[in-house]
């Protein structure tokens, strides 16, 4: 049976939630990620995922101007990276001289991909649209990369920005 409630109770049971780092290139050509909560995979024939990014943030930009975008899966050892990239804004420093990460160039479009992430897809922008207070990117995959050494998948899995892994069941 189901009781009606107010949706800030609601919504708290989303947990664990999914979290990504998408990176795209600036006008400057700087490498900007963000850690977000809101993406998923909408089609499989062409692939294509999507990512949800507050209109106030420096990435809305980056993606509009480099129409291109890379989702990274990051895993678990990247806790720090992911509560860093989502914490401070690319407008204001560069997150990557800030935060020793490792990079590797994309294969099909201009970015980068995380060599320490679960896995990569590099995106082509296919189309955007506002909802409310964030932009709804949707990219097509053009290339994807898996980690050669088994990685456990990071997750939000409370209020407060609380993470911790969850084990992928992909061989």
């Amino acid at each position: 049976m189901q009781k009606q409630v107010e949706y800030q109770d609601a919504i708290k049971t989303k947990y664990p939630e999914q979290v990504v780092i998408a990176i795209a290139k600036d006008r400057n050509g700087k490498a900007n990620p963000i850690t977000l909560g809101w993406s998923m995979i909408v089609s499989g024939e062409p692939a294509m995922m999507a990512i949800s990014v507050a209109k106030t943030h420096y990435s809305v930009e980056a993606i509009t101007h480099s129409r291109s975008f890379t989702i990274a899966f990051p895993s678990s050892e990247m806790a720090d990276a992911a509560l860093f990239f989502g914490s401070k804004s690319g407008r204001d420093i560069d997150k990557f001289a800030e935060f020793e990460c490792s990079t590797e160039p994309a294969e099909e479009i201009d970015s980068v991909v995380l060599s320490d992430a679960v896995a990569n897809f590099e995106c082509e922008l296919e189309s955007q649209m506002v909802a409310g207070d964030h932009v709804i990117f949707v990219g097509k995959i053009v290339a994807c990369h898996t980690n050669a050494e088994p990685k456990k998948r990071l997750y939000t899995v409370g209020p407060g920005h609380k993470l911790d892994s969850v084990s992928s069941s992909a061989k």
